[in-house]
């Protein structure tokens, strides 16, 4: 076995079932499994799994154990050389699994290896690429004191699309091999969500291994969905904060107390932020629609200003249509279009003030998020 997948999923069962989607058509020449953990989900994530991809190696927990518990569930009972830790509002292109496991497998000293992010309205995902955070870089990152230290905790001296050694990697999307994921133990399960990502490069950069972030692929990452954005995200996130610092970074009394006097100062910052914060999302009107679906075609006339086009390469013609019809939603048909190049669209049109939504192939769904702070749209076109 080549690689193993693992997902692990609370209560988004259309992302989820996108990212599944995205994943079988990134496989054509490779050995791979995919194992969902669902963290005791209310949807219809477990049923629909069932029902729809019995392949799928499904771990049911009763109780949400949290991230980390749940991943290190999903790779014990893994078989393949290399794991992917994947979250489920992801989706990858086609080459995604074959190109990094063609680097990795050439590359020995590689830890863990990261990937270009781009949220659902096409913008870079700093997060993708990381620096040490340690507490200076930390803290001035956080309240926006130098320059110099943001830069280092963002891993700037890289570009977006510069692949290179850097310390820190995030946790939707790590690829490496089990070995090394197994000799470092996997996640800590102190931490329940957050942090965990951060220890995990930590673990590995310790044991002598280089991370790598690899921008030759790139995959969207709603971020929205992996949990909502609300005061108890700011629970798990602040404790996930002083657990990494305690473990790692523990000097004497006086830089902890300043160090949890800027986590508390940070905590409250957000707090007020969330207490303030709209998840309302643009309202949709005038529609392009890349695809040849008569199902979709009618549903979308019914509801809005519909110009329907396949044009797919030419984007100066694509933005003269959104210009001229005043486009505020772009929709992409993955029946016809491929995930590697509506990611492609994702970037060269983020500029465009419009909204992306994809049809995953197969799906009665149309999906997207232009807001990573908050969770995405999903719109049935019909029901089954």
């Amino acid at each position: 076995m080549d690689i193993s997948v693992v997902i692990v999923n609370y209560n988004v069962r259309y992302f989820l079932e996108q990212c599944i989607l995205s994943i079988i058509d990134a496989t054509k020449n490779l050995s791979v499994e995919v194992i969902v953990v669902d963290n005791n989900s209310t949807d219809e994530s477990v049923s629909f799994l069932q029902k729809n991809y019995p392949n799928i190696i499904l771990i049911v927990n009763k109780e949400n154990v949290g991230f980390s518990k749940a991943n290190n569930q999903g790779v014990a009972i893994s078989k393949g050389e290399y794991v992917l830790i994947l979250n489920p509002d992801t989706v990858v292109a086609e080459d995604t699994l074959e190109t990094v496991f063609n680097f990795a497998k050439t590359n020995q000293n590689i830890g863990i290896l990261g990937t270009k992010l781009i949220d659902g309205s096409g913008c870079f995902l700093p997060e993708s690429k990381r620096g040490i955070p340690t507490p200076s870089a930390s803290f001035n990152k956080l309240f926006g004191i130098s320059n110099k230290q943001t830069g280092k905790y963002y891993a700037t001296h890289l570009m977006e699309n510069e692949s290179g050694v850097v310390a820190v990697l995030v946790g939707a999307f790590m690829f490496l091999k089990k070995s090394i994921y197994n000799e470092v133990k996997g996640f800590d399960e102190d931490y329940f969500m957050y942090g965990e990502d951060i220890d995990l490069c930590f673990k590995v950069l310790n044991k002598g291994y280089q991370n790598y972030y690899f921008a030759e692929t790139q995959i969207i990452h709603y971020k929205g969905e992996s949990t909502k954005k609300d005061i108890i995200y700011l629970k798990y996130f602040h404790n996930a904060m002083k657990i990494f610092y305690k473990k790692h970074f523990k000097l004497n009394r006086v830089y902890d107390f300043f160090m949890s006097l800027g986590i508390e100062f940070w905590y409250l910052i957000k707090y007020f932020k969330f207490r303030k914060a709209s998840d309302k999302t643009n309202e949709i009107s005038n529609v392009l629609y890349f695809g040849k679906d008569e199902l979709i075609i009618n549903h979308l006339n019914k509801k809005y200003l519909l110009i329907n086009n396949i044009l797919i390469d030419d984007f100066d013609k694509i933005k003269e249509i959104i210009k001229n019809n005043a486009i505020d939603t772009i929709v992409f048909d993955n029946a016809i279009l491929s995930n590697k190049k509506i990611i492609a669209h994702f970037e060269l049109l983020k500029n465009e003030q419009v909204s992306f939504k994809i049809h995953p192939r197969t799906t009665n769904f149309l999906i997207g998020s232009n807001n990573s702070e908050h969770r995405g749209k999903v719109e049935l076109i019909y029901e089954i």
